[in-house]
């Protein structure tokens, strides 16, 4: 029976860790949610800490795992010992929809599971796991040192785990394929990939790839130009870097590093197994192979794929009278245009009416409408996307304007931090209900409007729900709801 101290320094260490990552997952991919559920001795009670409901809907999943059978408690023979807190022994993860779980038992704590939200956008959930696998760690470590050596680092640490967090799936994964015995100081390409983003070359972003390769395949690879030794540029001289990503934008060359300097420029991809940096002006991404990562920007790196889902307008079009082969038809089309505006960073607006009569919106007509369902038109409706107005879309599949003007009167809740383009798309979308308008910033960000509202993603937390701020047994959870 533990006392009301040794009571306080649990939760405290739980509610440190898990607020920690939960800040830092937040920052690199998107407002997130954490919950964890622990068990400090085989004999003792289940826990969860779960403040923003992320587990809501999974009582029945939960119950057939942890109450219905214990299979978890057969973690094999514990005995506390604070000296092998670090010695991790991974459990399986839960796979529940829509979540990403790590867990692991240790020394000082016989199982924890963490969780997260697996959004929908993210490139990969390699680093994510990575973060998860190091709030078990940490959480291990405060246990095992006990109140009076408790320094409450755990949390701060995790906040700022971005960089480590990628570099830990990077490791792993190189480690997976070329062995134990690399020579690729992944830290330091990091920290060199940051700085070359963040450097102007005559005002202009760089765009371009640079490969990083194991030394030992250099020789599988054909240059079209290699450098002296005493002349190859370091990867952290970023000026120098940004000069010669100039030789290889917008074509199929690539800048070849060892990880410490630039080799050389080649056409191909070598089959070896290599890492992949890939400006592409404001943003960029890491690859390993043809497998992305992460993405970097504004000198961090983020989970974000940078590519509207528009899973908003997928489920608005289930509310209208189109068939299936219509509406798929309509949405990948919506898709591309968005996806190309994004891509070149310019925004634009586009009109999806789906009312029986044609609206009547100011804009320049097109006499023979533009069939979206051709390659070669789809591309050129892309194309007027960039000019000044919006584009008209039909539930027939054909693009009937361009540079369209969208008025309407003054609404209740207009964002005067938005632009013209989104406030205008607000008030049309109040006087035509039957409408669809998405809003594409120049910078990216994309928005889906209908009724004079914006469609919002609807993970938000419910505020009248249950909330809990402190751990609380997990049967008295589970078989409260």
């Amino acid at each position: 029976m533990k006392t009301l101290q040794e009571k306080t320094f649990i939760r405290r260490c739980i509610t440190d860790t898990l607020s920690g990552t939960r800040e830092g997952l937040s920052r690199f991919s998107g407002q997130s949610r954490v919950a964890v559920i622990y068990c400090l001795a085989p004999d003792h009670e289940l826990f969860i800490l779960d403040p923003q409901n992320l587990l809501l809907g999974y009582e029945p999943k939960l119950k057939e795992i942890y109450l219905s059978n214990s299979e978890w408690r057969c973690q094999g023979n514990f005995i506390f010992n604070r000296n092998s807190f670090n010695l991790i022994d991974p459990v399986p993860s839960l796979h529940l929809d829509g979540r990403i779980s790590c867990g692991g038992t240790s020394g000082s704590v016989f199982y924890q599971m963490w969780f997260t939200e697996h959004h929908p956008d993210m490139c990969s959930i390699g680093p994510t796991e990575r973060w998860l696998e190091h709030a078990v760690l940490r959480f291990s470590h405060d246990v095992a040192d006990e109140r009076i050596l408790y320094t409450g680092i755990s949390g701060s640490f995790l906040r700022e785990y971005a960089t480590h967090a990628v570099h830990d799936y990077i490791v792993d994964m190189i480690n997976l394929n070329l062995g134990l015995d690399t020579r690729i100081d992944v830290y330091h390409i990091l920290d060199s990939v940051l700085g070359v983003s963040k450097t102007h070359e005559e005002s202009v972003r760089p765009h371009g790839k640079i490969l990083f390769v194991e030394p030992r395949v250099l020789g599988g690879i054909e240059f079209l130009a290699r450098f002296r030794v005493d002349e190859r540029p370091r990867v952290n001289h970023f000026k120098h870097v940004t000069k010669l990503l100039q030789t290889v934008e917008f074509s199929d060359r690539k800048l070849i590093s060892d990880g410490v300097s630039i080799i050389g420029i080649s056409e191909g991809i070598p089959s070896e197994f290599h890492l992949t940096a890939e400006f592409q002006g404001k943003i960029g991404f890491l690859s390993l192979n043809r497998e992305k990562i992460c993405s970097f920007s504004d000198g961090s790196y983020s989970s974000n794929t940078h590519r509207a889902k528009l899973f908003e307008v997928e489920e608005a079009l289930l509310d209208y009278d189109l068939d299936t082969g219509t509406r798929n038809t309509l949405f990948q089309a919506i898709v591309s245009i968005v996806h190309s505006a994004q891509n070149k960073m310019f925004g634009c607006t586009l009109v999806i009416d789906l009312a029986e009569e044609k609206s009547v919106i100011s804009g320049q007509d097109i006499i023979s409408p533009i069939d979206l369902r051709l390659p070669n038109q789809l591309d050129l409706a892309c194309a007027l996307s960039k000019v000044d107005g919006a584009l008209h879309l039909r539930a027939d599949l054909q693009l009937h304007a361009f540079a369209c003007l969208l008025d309407g009167h003054s609404i209740p809740g207009e964002d005067r931090a938005r632009g013209a383009r989104y406030n205008s798309a607000l008030r049309f979308s109040a006087e035509h209900p039957l409408t669809i308008i998405v809003v594409v910033s120049a910078d990216r960000p994309v928005s889906v409007i209908q009724h004079g509202k914006e469609i919002r993603q609807r993970n938000s937390l419910d505020p009248t729900s249950h909330c809990a701020i402190f751990p609380e047994p997990l049967e008295q959870r589970l078989t409260s709801r």
